[in-house]
């Protein structure tokens, strides 16, 4: 596995690639990888020639109060899994080198942004779209693999690959987790061992609601409503939301009879935890929603 830093060597590496007529996967993270990092990374390795995979913790999606500084980062830590999982090139450009100087423009999302986490991130898809933009063309890559986690950002950039025709075809990877049910997270660290515990309770909260749907409950307020009350009382951390949405448009729905999305998003002391599910009219878990 080759580490690069440059944006120049990252340019002429992925150019020479396509040359070849070999095709590329990408994996676009933040490091402190964890197992499900590896999971998109293994897959990127099954279906195509060459996967890069990129660390870059991206200012621009941080808020004045988020925890850009505080993020965790483990370089050393991440090469190894990197290069356990068989990426052949790791890109790990620094914020200078990235945004050498103040932008000219910007990337602004109008839309499937105004609901979930985006109601109280305001600009945090607008620099995750700038950075993907970016990283998109210096890779040249052919797919590139996202984690079903965050499906709001899923959405999202398919979203700006839809309406920028980039060429990238956009291949999410279900949710990896715990033997609990909780969502493998960079955050999970910050949990105290009671919070640890209490944690596990948002995929089980997400499991009621799909029984709700299986069982014939189609009224999306009935079942946000037994899901909220399931985290209250099985949780100490605050309620940011309990959303059910149609995916991937992201709009508010009454009744469920199309795929949608079942998300909540928790606060605990020090980490703010999200998860969801993808299901479609009969609570049947949808595992790609861009399969043609």
């Amino acid at each position: 596995m080759k580490i690069i830093r440059s944006i120049k060597e990252m340019k002429e590496i992925s150019t020479n690639i396509k040359a070849k007529g070999d095709t590329i996967g990408f994996v676009p993270t933040m490091g402190y990888l964890h197992e499900g990092h590896a999971a998109l990374i293994d897959v990127c390795r099954k279906e195509t020639d060459i996967v890069i995979v990129s660390i870059f913790v991206n200012p621009l999606q941080f808020g004045p109060n988020e925890d850009f500084d505080r993020y965790p980062r483990d370089e050393e830590r991440d090469r190894r899994i990197a290069e356990r999982h068989r990426a052949d090139y790791l890109f790990l450009p620094t914020v200078e080198e990235m945004y050498p100087e103040k932008a000219s423009l910007s990337i602004n999302v109008v839309d499937r942004t105004d609901v979930l986490c985006g109601r109280t991130r305001q600009g945090h898809f607008d620099g995750v779209v700038t950075v993907l933009a970016k990283l998109f063309h210096l890779t040249n890559s052919d797919v590139a693999y996202f984690g079903l986690k965050d499906a709001q950002q899923v959405a999202v950039v398919k979203a700006l690959v839809d309406d920028l025709n980039f060429s990238v075809k956009i291949r999410p990877i279900p949710t990896v987790r715990e033997a609990d049910g909780l969502a493998k997270s960079s955050r999970n660290v910050y949990l105290s061992p009671e919070e640890r515990m209490e944690a596990s309770h948002l995929y089980k909260s997400l499991q009621i609601g799909q029984q709700l749907l299986i069982d014939g409950v189609k009224n999306t307020g009935i079942i946000i409503n037994e899901v909220r009350k399931y985290l209250k009382n099985h949780t100490n951390g605050s309620i940011d939301y309990v959303e059910i949405l149609s995916f991937p448009e992201l709009k508010e729905i009454s009744t469920i009879n199309q795929p949608v999305i079942l998300a909540v998003a928790v606060n605990f002391a020090k980490a703010r935890l999200i998860d969801n599910i993808l299901i479609n009219g009969h609570g049947v878990i949808v595992s790609d929603p861009f399969q043609s």
